[in-house]
């Protein structure tokens, strides 16, 4: 089991410049006690092509924890990575792993492309459903290391009134990549009151360092048609 961030990624997901990677290796043999880094061999193929193993010596930047004495009710040892991608492009990580009676964790090796945009950035910020009824969450990719100190989404009348601002600590955990969010707007004002159906405005406005964060865009994300000079619309249709 692998994740980054605490997130499942699928192959070319965008990941942060310096991930934590959580690599668990369990075996239900309660005897035969995952202790051993030779179970394990890591490596990373970098964007020009070169494949760097990472060793179990280098204690910075890969950390083994074995499993607990025999016998032993969950016998997993867990690997933390912390390794820093400090170029741009497409990575591959390439995990090999065994069982102490050499068992392979699988035919094939694990792999997963992920990919690294050093700058910190934030694509355009959708709504789904888009019209809805009774929620919406937000959909939007951060770039970087790091999620910006302080987000928050305006949602506002045609006319620019702000009706409900959605805080960061509102939207929930979020993550460098693809987020989609744990709140959904159930079209309500700042009071709870419900709103009027029709059309509304909303932007994201970000602060990282002291600086609002650039935009992020891409061809295959081509959301730039639903904004208008920074504002995105909803349909509200109860």
């Amino acid at each position: 089991d692998i994740t980054f961030d605490g997130v499942h990624i699928l192959n070319q997901d965008i990941v942060a410049a310096q991930p934590r990677i959580i690599i668990r290796l369990k075996d239900e043999a309660r005897w035969m006690r995952l202790d051993d880094t030779s179970l394990l061999k890591l490596k990373i193929r970098y964007p020009d092509g070169a494949i760097r193993p990472y060793w179990f010596s280098n204690t910075d930047t890969v950390k083994f924890t074995p499993a607990g004495n025999a016998p032993v009710s969950n016998n997993t040892a867990e690997v933390e990575m912390r390794p820093w991608f400090r170029n741009d492009g497409i990575y591959e990580l390439i995990v090999t792993a065994r069982d102490k009676t050499g068992n392979k964790a699988g035919d094939l090796e694990y792999r997963v492309l992920f990919e690294v945009i050093t700058k910190p950035m934030i694509s355009n910020l959708v709504n789904y459903p888009n019209p809805f009824t009774s929620s919406t969450a937000f959909v939007f990719t951060i770039t970087g290391n790091e999620v910006p100190q302080n987000i928050k989404i305006e949602i506002m009348t045609v006319t620019g009134k702000i009706v409900r601002e959605i805080t960061k600590e509102e939207l929930g955990p979020l993550h460098v990549g693809r987020n989609i969010t744990d709140f959904k707007w159930n079209g309500t004002d700042q009071f709870g009151q419900p709103l009027g159906n029709g059309v509304y405005l909303y932007r994201v406005v970000t602060n990282l360092n002291g600086k609002t964060m650039d935009k992020y865009s891409t061809t295959a994300n081509n959301t730039d048609k639903y904004f208008t000079r920074g504002y995105g619309k909803m349909y509200l249709m109860r």
